[in-house]
């Protein structure tokens, strides 16, 4: 039977390896965008997003960030998945409010390596947060707020966040 401070080392490395997943996600998911033949942003120095020229032509939009989150649903500490009943209650409560106009949630499945290398899978979730880059300051403690609240509620280790610059037209 392990120790509680070999349990409490076995998770502080679980928890860096998980983060470092995330990083590699994030990174590919960046790589792979860069590439797409769409419309693009790029942020100068005033913090405004500017369209970059495509090959399809005129960039259409404003200027808007898309901040994406990803959630997990399983507990690291054996305690019962997140229920779809939760998150969306846990959206109604702690998202919905500071992004009233809209949102876009996925399922999906992740996975990643414990560090007993053991291939993790679970149950996830997407949301998809779009608003304009002017309110990047405004936004970004809310968004962080939203990343806080789930791994306190559900004993997450970590909820994953991608940014990216982004032209929107409604």
């Amino acid at each position: 039977m392990p120790t509680f401070v070999q349990r409490q080392d076995q998770r502080q490395h679980q928890n860096r390896t998980r983060r470092t997943l995330l990083a590699v996600v994030a990174a590919a998911v960046a790589a792979l965008t860069v590439g797409a033949p769409a419309a693009q942003a790029t942020l100068d120095d005033g913090g405004t997003a500017k369209p970059r020229a495509t090959a399809a032509g005129a960039a259409h939009g404003e200027a808007y960030l898309e901040s994406r989150l990803f959630f997990g649903t399983e507990r690291p500490d054996g305690g019962p998945d997140v229920t779809d009943a939760q998150f969306m209650t846990f959206v109604d409560r702690s998202v919905t409010p500071h992004f009233p106009d809209g949102l876009t949630i996925q399922e999906g499945r992740g996975q990643w390596r414990d560090s007993n290398g053991v291939i993790e899978r679970e149950r996830s979730y997407e949301l998809i947060l779009l608003y304009p880059a002017a309110e990047a300051r405004t936004r970004d403690p809310q968004i962080e707020r939203i990343r806080d609240a789930y791994v306190a509620a559900y004993g997450q280790d970590s909820v994953a966040r991608l940014d990216e610059p982004t032209l929107a037209d409604f």
